[in-house]
């Protein structure tokens, strides 16, 4: 319904009037939700796809209310298509999907209704095309009976398991945008009407057209044709049901629950749709922050490597701010929310996840373009072949036009052509998988051999993504193993990831440890506690500082160590220095080696992380990264990817957190870390199972072979039609007096199969 007339609000981009969604109303101030009348970018009305939120001036809902709103549905291939119920593409005939997903369930109903079609006559298909293959040598099956038979049987497949292909062929002529589904359902319905036509009317048929006794049909053809088209549409259904994958794991890292603080200081669990701009909150240890804000009391370490890509837990006190859906580790904290539902920054990640998928043009659209003028061409030929003979040919000229229109549809039928990529790329992606490489989709691979830029992100893809014991430095005359030794005893009073960094180091090196007493956290910047009855202290330069120790013995070394990326902590007995220890990210073993291989290929490698600048250069520096970008978020990582595209760079990510979820989905190649989250994989289209930067090059080499393949096969195909389709029009009928029937054209068709599935089959 339309704001009141005292409430009307315009648009400061387009100057439109903003409408009211819906009646809902947000109980926090009573704010009503608005929308702008113009297509844009939002998801929270009926049509998500023409209505956005306009932030400055209104509410946004909880995101799980705001998009049961509507469900608005796109094509992966055609993003300009866009409606509110599913359905297929009018241009490419594509199954749409949905824009957003949800974590529920979704009801695949095209999924269940092929299945259903393709196993209800998978047996009438084998019966067919056996009976066609040998039912000649059966002494008591009369030829004729078995043309009826076959009639039948392929009767059921053609028109009620086919049904959506020519459903779908018709679309494409209706809509002007004829494609693989044209081809599809001209082949098939060429090869069943000219069977059903020779089953039921043999006499029309000149004897040349008798074979083994009877003319001959192609009812197996179009059987097998739709067979394995159901097939192929199963598996591709199944394979696009994961690409929300990312989005559905984004959306399940938020909690489902907040606590509450009440003004009488009373708590209460509720659901986080009810946790509003202000509300006071408290986050045990163990929990999740349940929405963007500033922490108003307490002290602990949150773990924000999710969204971050940060590996080491940053200290939380008042006044810091705290991201959404990020682990509280051990202190308990209260919060005031700032941001909830749709902005949160979780939220934003996922928006920008979902954007930068519908980005994506899949390899497809440049096939269904060659489609379409290739099914131009063959329709226009064979009207010309049914007429040309009918006017000039010999008697009966009509029916040798007929039969050699139908011969050059069924030589023209798509088998070869549909073939000549998925073939390609199924042999090559089983090739990968058996060197640790992943391809998500033909895209990527078609890609990958163009990538002229790539950029990495360091935490969890250059280094090992988990802290690690660098080195303990004692203070003159000291022993590093007692520092290590006193510094891991004291630490095992602490879950911190830092004490358990130096706990495994100290075991590993045989250290006796020893039971720690009186422990105490120093409010996220070091701990306290006894060993052997002496007072110890480790911690930050702040503990020093306010233990008033001396720490300038070290600080020359604390300094190196941070410039090299390590973070560093302080050991103090009884108030004076005893060393400092420092744990680091260590640079995986592959890493320099992957590098080298890929400056050499001529790559340009940039590195973007949300570590500190300084500690990113240190880590470039050691493996020649000339270009560096620290302290990014998200957002910039994917602002850096567009921005390189903009400039007509082929960009690939390489990256393994949540935090590159969107800069993996909007690369032209993005690359996730097997080692990495599952967020990270499922939004990149190359994942490098072990983790191995040098399977980059293995996959690059990989393109080039594949595509290669593709071309030699789609060369194939087009070579049989260019040739098949002339002698099937009887373009040498006046000079030898030889015509392509339809059972040499399906012969024909068969062969130019064998050879690109014989061909593909060559990359193993």
């Amino acid at each position: 319904m339309t704001t009141p007339p005292e409430t009307q609000l315009t648009d400061p981009v387009c100057g439109m009037t903003v409408t009211e969604a819906s009646p809902y109303k947000l109980q926090h101030h009573g704010s009503p939700y608005y929308f702008c009348s113009v297509k844009c970018q939002g998801k929270f009305a009926a049509n998500p796809a023409q209505y956005h939120v306009h932030a400055a001036t209104a509410a946004e809902p909880p995101a799980d209310e705001a998009h049961a709103a509507g469900t608005t549905y796109t094509c992966p291939m055609h993003p300009e298509v866009v409606q509110d119920h599913p359905g297929n593409c009018p241009k490419c005939g594509m199954t749409l999907e949905p824009m957003l997903p949800t974590l529920t369930e979704e009801d695949n109903t095209e999924l269940r209704d092929f299945q259903r079609r393709f196993w209800w006559t998978l047996p009438l298909t084998g019966v067919v095309f056996v009976l066609a293959m040998a039912g000649h040598r059966l002494p008591w099956l009369d030829l004729a009976l078995q043309s009826w038979i076959e009639l039948a049987l392929v009767t059921p497949i053609v028109l009620w398991a086919g049904w959506p292909f020519f459903v779908r062929g018709w679309q494409s002529l209706v809509n002007r945008s004829p494609n693989m589904w044209t081809l599809i359902g001209l082949g098939t319905g060429a090869a069943y009407v000219y069977s059903v036509a020779a089953a039921l009317a043999p006499q029309m048929f000149p004897a040349s057209f008798v074979s083994m006794g009877r003319v001959a049909v192609y009812f197996e053809a179009a059987a097998v044709i739709i067979s394995l088209t159901l097939m192929g549409q199963v598996f591709e259904l199944k394979a696009r049901s994961q690409t929300s994958a990312a989005i559905k794991s984004l959306l399940g890292l938020a909690p489902k629950t907040a606590r509450r603080i009440g003004a009488d200081g009373s708590e209460e669990d509720l659901p986080l749709s009810n946790v509003h701009v202000g509300d006071s909150l408290r986050v045990r240890p163990g929990e999740k922050i349940p929405v963007d804000g500033v922490v108003i009391e307490g002290s602990s370490a949150v773990d924000e490597s999710m969204l971050t890509g940060e590996p080491m837990p940053v200290t939380k006190h008042a006044g810091d701010r705290v991201i959404g859906a990020t682990m509280n580790t051990s202190g308990a904290l209260v919060m005031r929310s700032e941001r909830v539902g749709a902005a949160t920054m979780l939220a934003q990640i996922v928006q920008m996840v979902a954007q930068a998928q519908r980005s994506r043009a899949p390899m497809q659209r440049m096939a269904d373009v060659v489609a379409g003028y290739f099914v131009v061409t063959v329709v226009a030929i064979a009207v010309v072949t049914f007429f040309v003979w009918g006017w000039f040919g010999p008697e009966p000229s009509w029916v040798f036009g007929l039969i050699n229109a139908v011969a050059v549809l069924i030589i023209a039928c798509p088998c070869a052509l549909g073939l000549a990529t998925p073939m390609s790329i199924m042999v090559a992606t089983g090739k990968g998988a058996a060197q640790g490489v992943l391809f998500r989709d033909a895209a990527a691979i078609e890609n990958l051999r163009k990538v002229d830029t790539l950029i990495v992100d360091k935490t969890g893809t250059l280094t090992e993504g988990k802290p690690a014991f660098n080195r303990a430095v004692p203070v003159a005359g000291g022993s590093a193993d007692e520092v290590l030794r006193l510094a891991a005893s004291l630490d095992q009073g602490s879950e911190h990831p830092l004490a358990e960094a130096l706990v495994r180091a100290a075991r590993a090196r045989g250290l006796a440890l020893e039971k720690p007493e009186g422990f105490e956290s120093g409010s996220g910047i070091g701990v306290h506690g006894q060993i052997a009855g002496v007072p110890l202290t480790l911690g930050n330069t702040t503990l020093m500082q306010q233990e008033s120790v001396e720490i300038a013995p070290l600080m020359a070394h604390a300094e190196q160590l941070r410039s090299e990326g390590a973070s560093v902590m302080y050991l103090a007995a009884a108030g004076k220095l005893l060393g400092l220890v420092a744990v680091s990210d260590p640079i995986k073993p592959s890493t320099p080696q992957a590098l080298v291989a890929l400056q050499q290929a001529g790559l340009r490698i940039i590195m973007a992380t949300g570590d500190g600048l300084t500690t990113a250069k240190a880590v470039a520096d050691q493996l020649g990264i000339k270009e560096v970008r620290g302290e990014v978020k998200p957002a910039d990582k994917l602002a850096l990817v567009t921005r390189l595209q903009q400039e007509g760079r082929v960009v690939a990510m390489a990256g393994d957190g949540i935090n590159d979820a969107p800069a993996l989905a909007k690369a032209d190649v993005g690359i996730a870390m097997g080692t990495g989250t599952d967020v990270a994989m499922n939004s990149a289209q190359v994942t490098l199972v072990k983790g191995d930067l040098r399977g980059i090059s293995t996959a690059i080499l990989m393109s080039h072979a594949t595509v290669k393949n593709m071309k030699q096969n789609l060369a194939f195909a087009f070579l049989y039609n260019a040739l098949g389709i002339p002698i099937a029009a009887g373009v040498l009928y006046p000079l030898t007096g030889w015509l392509l029937s339809p059972l040499i054209a399906a012969l024909a068709m068969s062969f130019s199969s064998v050879s690109v599935i014989g061909n593909a089959l060559r990359l193993r």
